[in-house]
């Protein structure tokens, strides 16, 4: 049951930051770094293949592996809740969609604009000089067990192109991330999807938008039942809660 009070905020609300984690993505079928490897991938722990040092080790091994996770996220489609987000966006006057996950799949369910704290598998750059490339990559072409790939070559300088998302141990993008947290810190309402709140610096935008006076909501299987003044904890999956929550608020516009 969704409070009326929450509702009510929802529709009242001037400006909402959303922001998403990996269960949001999940829930189209793309695996977490907490899901069992398969094929080539099995005898690897993920975290040990997002490292710059693992790419300096094999970047036949990384670039493979991250090719592979780029045609499950092509092979996957927008789920409800991803839908819900943009109409969400349709309604209130403004909207700032935060996301840690590193798919396209809230851009092809129509938000714009979308604030990528942990870069994205589908814009590479040069490991050496940091270049993107001036063509995106094609669609891959990977058995479904996955291959080792030799990277592309930077157009720039010749080094190899890296997968262009955040590895273990480098920092987010500073302007993202500043971005991020002035939104949280400016916004009357933040609803916090699939995330579990332990990755950090990324897990602080619920906190900041907490303090700052907003009301958050986390959206979650699990969400956490310690819930303070202005906070509200649904639980279920995102695809579900989300278009009711939009539903309940904007239904009758």
């Amino acid at each position: 049951m969704i409070p009326a009070s929450l509702v009510d905020a929802l529709r009242s609300a001037r400006h909402v930051v959303v922001f998403t984690g990996a269960g949001v993505s999940a829930e189209s079928g793309i695996p977490t770094f907490r899901d069992s490897l398969t094929g080539l991938w099995e005898r690897f722990d993920a975290a040990s293949l997002a490292t710059p040092e693992a790419f300096q080790a094999d970047p036949p091994l990384v670039w493979g592996w991250y090719e592979w996770r780029r045609m499950k996220v092509l092979q996957a489609q927008p789920n409800p809740a991803h839908v819900a987000i943009a109409e969400l966006a349709r309604h209130v006057p403004r909207l700032t969609l935060v996301t840690q996950n590193v798919d396209d799949l809230h851009e092809r369910a129509g938000s714009t604009d979308v604030i990528h704290l942990h870069g994205s598998l589908h814009q590479p750059r040069c490991f050496s000089c940091g270049e993107r490339p001036d063509t995106p990559l094609g669609m891959p072409d990977e058995p479904e067990g996955g291959r080792r790939l030799e990277p592309p070559s930077c157009n720039a300088c010749g080094a190899k192109l890296r997968p262009g998302v955040v590895w273990f141990g480098e920092s987010l993008p500073t302007e993202a991330l500043n971005t991020a947290f002035a939104a949280a810190e400016n916004c009357d309402l933040l609803i916090s999807v699939g995330t579990s709140g332990m990755v950090y610096p990324a897990a602080e935008v619920p906190g900041l938008a907490w303090r700052a006076g907003a009301v958050v909501v986390h959206v979650n299987p699990q969400p956490n039942t310690d819930q303070s003044e202005r906070e509200f904890a649904l639980a279920g999956l995102a695809g579900e809660q989300l278009p009711q929550l939009v539903d309940l608020a904007f239904g009758d516009r």
